[in-house]
């Protein structure tokens, strides 16, 4: 039995040692200790843990980079035995991702076939090298999160269109852990939901962790993953202090992990208006057991767009509405086009369309071979250096 006491805790239960100096971009802080340390000592001290948590920020690249340099040094230390698990990718995917990293697709294909922009919709140049290695070296991906469908059956309580086996793959919620309420209550606010229902999205939050954490425990329980090391990357309210994805990975699979996590110092143009203003609860643990401190970095590139909505039918992919003022309408494409190719490459469905713009930048031009009222056309279209905000 533990005595009871009323006595404050000794020291900030969050940073038990306060650092010798401060933060500098590229440090690396053992949070448990206060004491800085080389990211080579952070690598090698991380990867003795069978599983690494990783929570990231998801559009700044040195997040990516330090994943990145934790995926590399895993794969040193134990070739062939390690796997990737990933919050941006749903379980439903996984013949995708096993084919990816057979070396089966294209770029292209992985993309179109994975839905990536319908289920993550961020760069996927954030993620690209990830991807590249995990194919280069065979490395699995395990698709972790939950589908829409999964999500909106809890959020709402209506499972009615889940059949018995999708109905069968949800995850227990135990929606009784008093620091993930707290962090869920801190978050919802921060999202300004208005109205909203917050323990409909206490429950989302809890799927999300749930069904990630089911998602690691069998496979590192299965005969692929039996022996294997994996590093889980999401987002860091996933993973910060631990109560997220990792205890409830623990609860079914009892075995050593690390957290690790970035904090941005500093910020690049236009980024610190991005971070989203959240009063976090006091916790009495620390957030990660390493922090990298980062700059909040742009991704390099901006996004054009055409400015077109498509329709895939009988006659082919269709232009059904052109914005006013968008790029699109600037070059001369009207609603009814009918396009045929986009830089010599034959268009046969919306996606042929949507993953070549996503290669484009600010300046750049794309040829275009329509049909127009049965008479094919060829239209050539520059992306403003500044591109307007086309939709």
């Amino acid at each position: 039995m533990f005595a009871c006491s009323s006595t404050p805790p000794l020291g900030d239960p969050e940073m038990p040692y306060p650092p010798s100096h401060e933060p500098e971009v590229g440090g690396v802080l053992h949070i448990p200790t206060g004491i800085f340390v080389t990211q080579e000592q952070m690598l090698a001290a991380a990867t003795d843990a069978k599983i690494i948590y990783m929570g990231e920020t998801h559009d700044n690249p040195a997040s990516h980079r330090l994943e990145m340099d934790l995926l590399k040094a895993l794969a040193d230390r134990y070739p062939g035995q390690v796997a990737l698990g990933m919050e941006m990718m749903t379980h439903e995917q996984q013949t995708v991702l096993d084919r990816w990293v057979a070396g089966e697709l294209s770029e292209k294909e992985l993309l179109e076939k994975s839905r990536w922009y319908d289920v993550w919709r961020m760069d996927f140049d954030y993620y690209k090298a990830l991807f590249l290695f995990c194919r280069d070296k065979k490395i699995p991906i395990i698709g972790l999160n939950a589908t829409k469908m999964e999500v909106k059956a809890v959020a709402s309580g209506d499972f009615s269109k889940l059949d018995e086996e999708k109905h069968k793959r949800l995850p227990q919620l135990d929606m009784t852990d008093p620091y993930q309420r707290a962090m869920v209550k801190a978050v919802y606010g921060g999202h300004n939901h208005g109205g909203g229902d917050k323990e409909r999205f206490l429950r989302v939050q809890t799927l999300w962790d749930e069904m990630m954490a089911a998602n690691v425990a069998r496979y590192l329980s299965s005969p692929q993953g039996s022996g294997r090391h994996m590093l889980v990357i999401a987002g860091g309210h996933h993973v910060s202090y631990g109560f997220g994805i990792p205890r409830r990975v623990f609860r079914r699979l009892p075995v050593s992990y690390v957290l690790i996590g970035n904090e941005d110092i500093e910020y690049s143009n236009g980024k610190k208006e991005k971070v989203m203003e959240v009063t976090l609860p006091d916790m009495p643990m620390p957030a990660f057991d390493y922090v990298q401190y980062t700059k909040y970095e742009s991704l390099g590139k901006q996004q054009v767009r055409l400015g077109i909505l498509l329709d895939e039918g009988e006659k082919g992919v269709e232009v059904k509405a052109v914005l006013p003022s968008s790029t699109a309408a600037r070059a001369g494409l009207q609603k009814g086009d009918i396009l045929r190719a986009i830089d010599g490459e034959t268009v046969n469905k919306s996606f042929d369309v949507i993953y070549v713009i996503k290669q484009k930048q600010p300046g750049d031009e794309v040829d275009l071979r329509i049909e127009r009222q049965g008479e094919n056309k060829q239209l050539k279209i520059r992306f403003d250096k500044k591109p307007a905000n086309d939709i």
